[in-house]
């Protein structure tokens, strides 16, 4: 063989390698991301071209689906109730990525999740039958939370302290989830709600952080029993009436000027929601003492996953010492959500311990074989000792019998809360929101709930905790603990 003809023969071979090549990277790489790619078209076909799995409240589905009537996706999400769950399922659509936990367990629901295969389809490569979500919302306590908010702006959160099941989540106003599943209508129905100026496509239950006014003075007389700087909810703090920050000329006072806050004691400072004795307090302890047990409890907490991720709750640093003090009472730039809130009261009702909150008990395949059991994965957390949660839960009690929590008492039910009121807007300008985080107990059952209440049509100087939130709290507590 002549030199030409062996050179041409080499650089031949060259290019059938490379093709060879190129070939294999488009199957195996490239083909993998254009099949996984979003636009994708035939992603949807396949997503659709079978009924969904379901997820289930109180052993029913609050979701299904149903046969179009034409084109090349043969069904559709619906749901049942679908404003009521929509701040726990989501949706589902043919339009618009998945959300809350459609989104999570999105390959569960649609058969593409690898724990659904068995041998015979891992060969194949065929899809599996859908999974189910069984989650732990109960259903009496949605409800009751979803009609006492009524028309009004907010969310709340329900929790079973000795176990972390999340009971409720609620958000209003919400949405018809079914609105958004069809491709051919889910374009209007996306420009109306998003265009909404009240936003109800946001889960103001675990995604709306806003600041949580005096409910956060729970956190400040943790921080304060626990450091020793006093001994017991009833010893006298060292308080002026009204109290004036270091570095500044502006004093705090309180709402109720005739409430006995001068050197009141915890007890007294919370039944009367005194300002000065927890302003006062937060400088004396320091900010990153507040701030430690403020993250004990979950602020700053930036996967908070339940498995929704929540939006992080916010104790700010870098704080003077007359930021310090408006921190303590749950102002300047401190945020929280109704479910930041609802664990701090759970912590306290469970004697100082946290178990980690979750809304989903277990995912099955469609046999119902159970995937995975989620109170498996149930952590415990110490946040504050036995003997400072029994002082906090004696001063949220006086709170609810002879302070400003009244509205949330409940016959035969031990009940324990704070009120509120958290400004809002350049010099307090705006309708300040309204806030509840408490707890109740009989007869052997708990639960902890918070609310907080963003907007509503009461006049302003009707906007309290204790007249708007506590009402809401109260309802979800007698549905949980009823019977």
């Amino acid at each position: 063989m002549n030199k030409t003809i062996r050179r041409a023969s080499v650089f031949t071979l060259l290019l059938v390698f490379a093709l060879l090549i190129r070939a294999t990277w488009l199957q195996f790489y490239d083909g993998k991301a254009l099949a996984e790619d979003n636009d994708n078209r035939r992603n949807v076909i396949q997503t659709y071209s079978q009924p969904l799995g379901n997820i289930i409240v109180a052993g029913k589905p609050v979701t299904g689906s149903a046969r179009t009537k034409g084109g090349d996706l043969a069904y559709k999400r619906t749901y049942t109730d679908g404003p009521l769950y929509a701040a726990v399922t989501g949706y589902a659509s043919q339009a618009y990525a998945p959300t809350q936990l459609e989104g999570i367990y999105q390959d569960l629901l649609n058969g593409t999740d690898n724990r659904l295969k068995n041998v015979l389809d891992t060969v194949t490569g065929k899809r599996a039958g859908p999974g189910d979500v069984l989650t732990t919302i109960d259903p009496a306590v949605q409800k009751a939370g979803y009609e006492a908010l009524g028309g009004k702006k907010g969310g709340a959160v329900a929790i079973d302290p000795k176990t972390g099941k999340i009971l409720a989540v609620v958000s209003t106003p919400s949405y018809d989830p079914s609105t958004l599943t069809d491709a051919n209508t889910a374009g209007s129905a996306w420009k109306r709600l998003t265009h909404d100026k009240d936003k109800p496509l946001t889960n103001r239950a675990l995604r709306q952080p806003l600041p949580p006014g005096s409910t956060f003075k729970l956190v400040v007389a943790a921080a304060a029993l626990e450091d020793g700087l006093y001994d017991n909810v009833n010893q006298h703090t060292d308080s002026p009436d009204p109290y004036t920050a270091p570095d500044t000329t502006v004093p705090l006072t309180n709402e109720n000027k005739s409430a006995p806050c001068k050197n009141a004691s915890i007890r007294v400072a919370l039944q009367y929601s005194c300002n000065n004795v927890f302003g006062k307090m937060a400088v004396d302890l320091g900010q990153d003492k507040v701030r430690a047990m403020a993250e004990k409890f979950g602020f700053d907490d930036d996967k908070q996953d339940v498995p929704v991720r929540a939006y992080a709750s916010v104790y700010p640093s870098g704080m003077d010492k007359a930021q310090t003090a408006l921190s303590g009472i749950g102002q300047f730039d401190v945020t929280a959500t109704p479910l930041q809130m609802a664990l701090v009261s759970a912590a306290i009702v469970n004697d100082g311990e946290l178990l980690s909150p979750h809304m989903v008990s277990r995912i099955t395949d469609g046999n119902g074989s159970v995937l995975k059991d989620y109170g498996d994965d149930t952590d415990t957390k110490r946040i504050v000792s036995s003997r400072t949660a029994a002082q906090l839960r004696s001063a949220m009690e006086t709170v609810v019998k002879d302070g400003t929590g009244t509205n949330a008492l409940i016959d035969g039910v031990t009940v324990g809360g704070k009120t509120g009121t958290a400004q809002h807007g350049e010099n307090n300008s705006k309708t300040p929101y309204a806030w509840f985080t408490s707890y109740g107990k009989s007869g052997g059952k708990e639960v902890a709930v918070a609310v907080m209440v963003e907007q509503s049509d009461a006049a302003r100087s009707e906007v309290s905790g204790n007249g708007l939130a506590a009402p809401v709290a109260r309802a979800m507590m007698k549905a949980a603990l009823k019977g």
